[in-house]
């Protein structure tokens, strides 16, 4: 361990935290919660040992402050015993840019709604566009928490740990572990939440329905007995199964019960008693980032919220999971996220209009900026027929890594105005999705289990970029 690094890390922060005896102990959490983004700063900009450390620090300050990374596995089974109704949709959000600032909002609707069914999540394809490995996307999220005052429990989620099913063609054991391999450095960081994605590989020219999932069961399988064999004591992680790409056909009962059989039957096998998903993720008309029109808007989606109430109810009431997901909902209409609540939907993920609202609150010269990046990098991305609307909006996303340091020192009025605008949003879904006042299940049924993290883990963690471009948000 470079103590150096330590103490001056420690410093930084104007000796808020003590670090002795390879122990820290905040010794005052106010000038902590002001200090908390100079360590948020150098885990998102800094580099080797120095940013490591940061990481590491954070996580360990945030459980001095009963702030820790936990679970909502045990919430979701409750659901599925009926030991709680279903009155709310869990709101699962992929802040991909800012996340600290994206955060610190989200937590202060939190205490103001008294919601405590929320997750932060950020997908494979996120990790690699954007510059975020999971330790420095669990460091934003756990100095929001502790610079807005936060206690209790933090749902931090590996979205789509998607398998490519280029890469899996063409040499499976790689794409396989490399999976493998992302999976295990999550859970090292503190995402005790991970949605498997090896729909990808449903095979739809099969004859049965049975044969067309047997491969996504199968490596579902494989990846949760994984996951299982790493999680730390006392904790079981929520792992979350898909059954149909979303952006693809919607998705249906008999799919369902074949994924959901043929997946207990391989865990089963291939890990004795190991415990199974928590939910399903399922395909109702949806598409990660809407449908682009000419001028830039997005086309109205017909979600099919019967398929969804019908399949969340056969996974609720037969199989014992909380129900299913609905993703690529984020640019719907408000007026929709009530029907999810009353489609018993369990979860829902939003990623896109978080960054619409990003892009409309730029300063327009480093918007331009961004643009003429997309540009120079990405031209060959863009077909015949797109107006400059609709490939700026569809690779937009493209650019928040290589401008992450020009984003994170805007001017703190831009940064304030879009802080606003995104809290303003969160208050109006954590209210459509119901989950104002849903702490107190928190309280009842999230156990808190301190997991210490080892510096080491932070040491290791391997290169962020990677080939992205066929994986889903």
């Amino acid at each position: 361990m470079n103590t150096q690094s330590i103490q001056n890390l420690v410093q930084v922060v104007n000796g808020a935290v003590k670090f002795e005896n390879g122990r820290l102990k905040v010794t005052s959490a106010s000038r902590l919660r002001e200090q908390i983004y100079q360590w948020v700063e150098i885990a998102a900009l800094g580099s080797g040992q120095e940013q490591a450390t940061a990481r590491y620090l954070t996580r360990l300050a945030a459980l001095e402050l009963q702030i820790f990374p936990a679970s909502i596995h045990d919430l979701y089974l409750a659901r599925g015993k009926e030991q709680i109704r279903p009155t709310f949709t869990t709101p699962a959000m992929n802040l991909r840019a800012l996340p600290f600032l994206a955060a610190r909002a989200v937590f202060r609707v939190a205490d103001r709604l008294q919601a405590g069914a929320f997750i932060f999540e950020i997908a494979r394809s996120e990790m690699g566009y954007t510059d975020q490995k999971p330790s420095e996307y669990a460091t934003h999220v756990l100095a929001a928490a502790i610079a807005e005052g936060y206690q209790g429990p933090v749902f931090i989620q590996g979205d789509h740990f998607q398998v490519s099913a280029k890469r899996y063609t063409t040499d499976p054991e790689a794409e396989l572990q490399a999976v493998k391999e992302l999976t295990v450095e999550a859970i090292e960081a503190g995402f005790f939440n991970i949605d498997i994605d090896t729909s990808t590989l449903v095979d739809l020219s099969k004859p049965t329905v049975p044969e067309q999932q047997a491969v996504n069961a199968s490596l579902t399988a494989m990846f949760t007995a994984l996951i299982r064999q790493r999680q730390p004591d006392g904790i079981t992680i929520s792992v979350g199964g898909e059954i149909g790409e979303v952006g693809g056909t919607n998705s249906t009962e008999e799919e369902l019960r074949a994924y959901i059989d043929s997946y207990q039957h391989e865990l089963a096998r291939q890990s004795p008693g190991a415990v199974g998903l928590s939910k399903i993720s399922i395909q109702t008309g949806t598409s990660h980032g809407g449908v682009v029109l000419p001028d830039g808007s997005i086309a109205r989606v017909s979600v099919d919220f019967e398929t969804l109430l019908r399949l969340s109810r056969i996974a609720r009431q037969e199989y014992g999971m909380g129900g299913a997901v609905q993703h690529g909902a984020s640019t719907l209409p408000e007026s929709a996220f009530n029907k999810f609540v009353e489609s018993e939907a369990i979860e829902v993920h939003l990623a896109t209009n978080f960054q619409n609202i990003l892009y409309n609150h730029l300063p327009v010269d480093l918007r331009d900026e961004m643009y003429a990046y997309l540009d120079r990098n990405h031209s060959h991305e863009r077909k015949a027929d797109q107006t400059d609307e609709q490939f700026y909006y569809k690779t937009r996303k493209q650019a928040l890594g290589p401008f992450k340091r020009e984003l994170m020192h805007m001017p703190e009025q831009v940064l304030d105005s879009i802080a606003s605008a995104w809290e303003k949003q969160f208050i109006g879904l954590f209210e459509r999705l119901g989950v104002a006042d849903t702490r107190r299940y928190i309280d009842e049924f999230i156990l808190p289990v301190h997991v210490q993290p080892k510096l080491s883990n932070y040491l290791d963690s391997g290169e962020t970029t990677e080939e992205v471009s066929d994986l889903a948000d």
